[in-house]
């Protein structure tokens, strides 16, 4: 967009206030990512800010071979990915974001071959896919989240995540199967063992 170019060309040029236009047009998508990455809002509020720090703090480095927003994306997170590393944990990502009236909305799974979330399902199936996504490996986290929340490309997701785009959709493709193992292994633990009990 000629009007956010001229905006970024501004802001890396030193003016305040054409990175706070920049900061306002995307600090909801940002705090939405960072949101699904740690799974909580106040870390989430802390790791946005840091991640426009980092942006304002690199803006000059910028070489726009990629959009800005791929490049913010990316800010974002490896600032949440070193926090996730450092507190050593695995955490959710949130089934939820803030839409445009700060109103929370669940968050549904794209897919030719949709996940348990995408359908109805009961609160405990709900707990059960929290469960399986907290058990992802933060890389794989990382592309799905990338992949749900703006709906972006492949190429896009392998500069954030500094991969090729073949890696991005195995990383993709493993983390919804290991989702769908794991639902399946637990829904089918308990009725039938309680049904072979029976016999």
């Amino acid at each position: 967009m000629p009007e956010e170019l001229e905006l970024i060309k501004r802001a890396a040029g030193g003016d305040d206030t054409a990175f706070e236009q920049l900061v306002n047009q995307y600090q909801k998508p940002v705090y939405n990512l960072a949101y699904r990455m740690c799974g909580n809002a106040d870390d989430a509020f802390d790791l946005s800010q840091e991640a426009f720090l980092n942006a304002w703090k690199g803006l000059k480095g910028f070489q726009f071979q990629s959009s800005f927003s791929t490049w913010l994306y990316r800010l974002t997170s490896n600032v949440c990915l070193s926090y996730l590393r450092s507190k050593k944990r695995k955490s959710a990502v949130s089934l939820v974001f803030l839409d445009d009236e700060e109103e929370e909305q669940e968050w549904e799974i794209a897919d030719s071959a949709p996940l348990p979330e995408e359908q109805t399902i009961s609160k405990e199936e709900r707990r059960q896919v929290e469960s399986a996504l907290n058990s992802l490996e933060v890389e794989y986290r990382e592309a799905l989240t990338l992949s749900v929340y703006s709906g972006l490309s492949y190429q896009q997701i392998a500069e954030i995540q500094g991969v090729q785009e073949g890696t991005v959709k195995s990383r993709i493709f493993r983390a919804r199967e290991k989702i769908r193992r794991i639902i399946q292994s637990g829904n089918n633990s308990s009725p039938s063992a309680s049904n072979s009990a029976k016999d």
